[in-house]
């Protein structure tokens, strides 16, 4: 894979020059594949699907790898908290047999792997930065780090999202060349938030280009205020027809979809 230099500029991305589709495959392939498996990316592509969103977060070694929950109960049928594991055990886990069996023995990826399948097939890619908790900023630099480190600088560059500001602060900090998004799932004031910024002024101080909103928070006025704002207005995890066609009437800029043998990208 060619790798980008520590002193090489990335493509910009902003909200006149927005270089995603429409449409998001979520982990993969939704619920269709394993999530977050290198078998699930090849089937969203094979349906058609030209960008993915992805969970990544740190090892006990700080190996950046693949994963949603904070815990390896759900997808690999073992215990413990992913992030206090090392690599080279979770490397060894079946994270596609939980699915079906016809998926055994799928291994956990590390975020360099799906890197050479996104930059070998020329798809686009939505990092969501999920931390373990207690370690969010350290999360955020690091997968920044890859990133930067990994992805070349003439091809656009993943578009790094968080529920977490902290990540998004670090991946800043660290590479601020790369796009970065706020995840919400609801709309926090400046008391919630507990550092005197509602979710607007978090996203602008962050430098966001975009912010990827619950589908049931998307309104109209919503949409205006971030476009107003020059934010890209995103929405996650829509899997209904009529819900697609109203969201597209209003003009969001990004659906993130389980069902990838559904809609036609």
């Amino acid at each position: 894979m060619t790798s980008s230099s520590s002193g090489s500029r990335l493509l910009p991305v902003d909200y006149d020059h927005w270089p995603y589709p429409l449409w998001i495959a979520h982990r993969g392939a939704g619920k269709h594949v394993p999530e977050n498996t290198l078998a699930a990316f090849r089937f969203g592509a094979a349906q058609g699907y030209r960008m993915f969103e992805c969970d990544a977060k740190l090892s006990a070694d700080e190996q950046v790898f693949l994963m949603h929950d904070a815990t390896l109960d759900r997808t690999t049928g073992q215990s413990g908290v992913a992030g206090e594991i090392g690599w080279n055990t979770l490397s060894r886990l079946d994270a596609g047999s939980w699915h079906s069996p016809a998926y055994a023995g799928e291994p956990l990826p590390r975020l360099e792997h799906l890197l050479n399948l996104c930059l070998g097939q020329g798809l686009a890619l939505n990092v969501e930065i999920k931390p373990t908790p207690g370690v969010e900023y350290r999360t955020g630099e690091v997968v920044a780090q890859t990133l930067q480190q990994r992805w070349p600088a003439e091809v656009e560059p993943p578009l790094l999202t968080s529920f977490k500001p902290e990540s998004l602060q670090a991946a800043l900090d660290t590479a601020p060349g790369l796009p970065r998004g706020l995840l919400l799932d609801t709309l926090w004031n400046a008391e919630e938030s507990g550092t005197g910024l509602d979710w607007l002024a978090t996203a602008l101080a962050l430098r966001c280009v975009a912010v990827v909103t619950h589908h049931s928070l998307m309104t109209a006025d919503l949409r205006h205020i971030l476009h107003t704002h020059r934010l890209r207005a995103l929405c996650y995890t829509v899997n209904d027809g009529a819900l697609a066609q109203q969201l597209m009437a209003l003009g969001v800029d990004g659906l993130i979809t389980d069902e990838v043998t559904r809609f036609t990208p």
